[in-house]
């Protein structure tokens, strides 16, 4: 396996194109639970151009119907990318201060389920701002959010064949 470096810069392209609009390559999951997961996967995607097509266990996307649970769902992305040995892009749970642009924030409205997952878009006198669907988003103030609750994904990188 062959590592793939993250590119931050594409990232961060693809969230400020697609903050406020859908791209048409993608099904909008708006009216099935929200778009916030998969938003953030397109724009993962765009930094690391691999998926992983590992049935259930995978992430990746063909289609609305013919995705991974990781690719929209907001638990699911986390375990992928905190526990991908494989394909594709991975990561570990870090602090605020060790988040680069490009980096995941999810969280949790109650204090038990994470709920919405965010992309950051800039960091600015150790405040993080980040891009979003569903409500959309671009450049608003993480701590902005009424949460009980948030964690912090740091992609290192992405693996391909």
């Amino acid at each position: 396996m062959k590592e793939i470096k993250y590119n931050r810069e594409q990232v961060y392209e693809y969230a400020k194109e697609w903050a406020y609009k859908r791209n048409p390559k993608y099904y909008n999951f708006d009216t099935v639970g929200g778009d916030c997961t998969s938003y953030v996967s397109q724009c993962i995607y765009a930094g690391i151009k691999e998926m992983n097509y590992t049935k259930n266990r995978g992430w990746y996307y063909i289609n609305g119907n013919e995705k991974s649970p990781s690719w929209s769902g907001v638990e699911y992305l986390y375990k992928f990318l905190t526990r991908n040995k494989l394909v594709g892009p991975y990561g570990k749970e870090t602090t605020k201060e060790k988040v680069k642009i490009g980096d995941i924030v999810q969280l949790s409205f109650d204090g038990i389920i994470f709920g919405h997952t965010l992309i950051i878009v800039k960091i600015e006198n150790g405040e993080i701002y980040s891009a979003s669907h569903t409500i959309d988003t671009f450049g608003k103030l993480v701590t902005s959010y009424d949460f009980e609750k948030i964690r912090y994904i740091h992609i290192q990188g992405g693996r391909k064949y």
